[in-house]
């Protein structure tokens, strides 16, 4: 499960990823002329996404992409999108290009085509930031659920066990072809699904690849 880091509350823990972020986005500008990055939705990562905004980044160097997104109308409040406008995309400079967010409102076999296609001509993302549900699930791959098995890039995801049933997420292939995966972990509920798997259970963010995790005491007591 790779390295934990542990957080006493819940602003030192997005301060924490918030920095570690621009410390990683700077070390692949140094190497390279873009860096693509992949954000989660919910509301774990909002606090997180603000505290990024104020540090002096070349936001015009920076291209942001969704782990998954729920197939309601574009602008909807509950598509992450609209999250990641809000608390990242809105403050910070950068031009609209920069910003890839996944067209869920085409339902998800025609959105996952076209973000198939869009990481494809990248090659691979640098960055992947996860969040991670209290059943162990990553983006929108939950357990038992046929996307999670899917091996394109992109996948569009139907029966999902919380709504909106029909959404669009990064494939298992995408996330574990990224050359970095760091994940943002908060709370008590999420508790027994961190214990799960350190016993050893294939949990889907298990699956994944090497994790760098950031998780809060509620979530990482025993």
């Amino acid at each position: 499960m790779s390295e934990f880091k542990i957080f006493p509350d819940d602003e030192s823990l997005a301060r924490s990823v918030a920095d570690y972020l621009y410390d990683r986005i700077q070390d692949c500008l140094a190497r390279q002329t873009r860096c693509h990055v992949a954000l989660p939705g919910g509301r774990t990562p909002a606090r997180c996404l603000e505290l990024l905004a104020e540090l002096p980044l070349p936001w015009d160097r920076v291209h942001w992409y969704l782990g998954d997104e729920r197939c309601y109308p574009a602008g909807h409040a509950q598509r992450n999108d609209t999250l990641v406008q809000k608390h990242l995309w809105s403050k910070i400079d950068a031009p609209e290009a920069n910003r890839h967010p996944i067209p869920a409102e085409l339902g998800p076999e025609a959105a996952a085509e076209a973000y198939t296609g869009l990481i494809q001509a990248i090659g691979k993302l640098d960055i992947v930031l996860l969040g991670m549900g209290e059943d162990g699930h990553t983006a929108s791959l939950f357990p038992d659920n046929a996307a999670l098995e899917d091996e394109r890039l992109a996948v569009p995801v139907y029966d999902a066990p919380k709504p909106p049933a029909e959404r669009v997420s990064l494939g298992i292939t995408a996330l574990q072809a990224a050359n970095e995966r760091v994940a943002l972990v908060a709370g008590g509920s999420k508790r027994g699904a961190l214990q799960r798997l350190r016993d050893g259970e294939q949990l889907p963010i298990g699956r994944v690849g090497p994790i760098t995790w950031f998780i809060d005491e509620d979530a990482a007591a025993t």
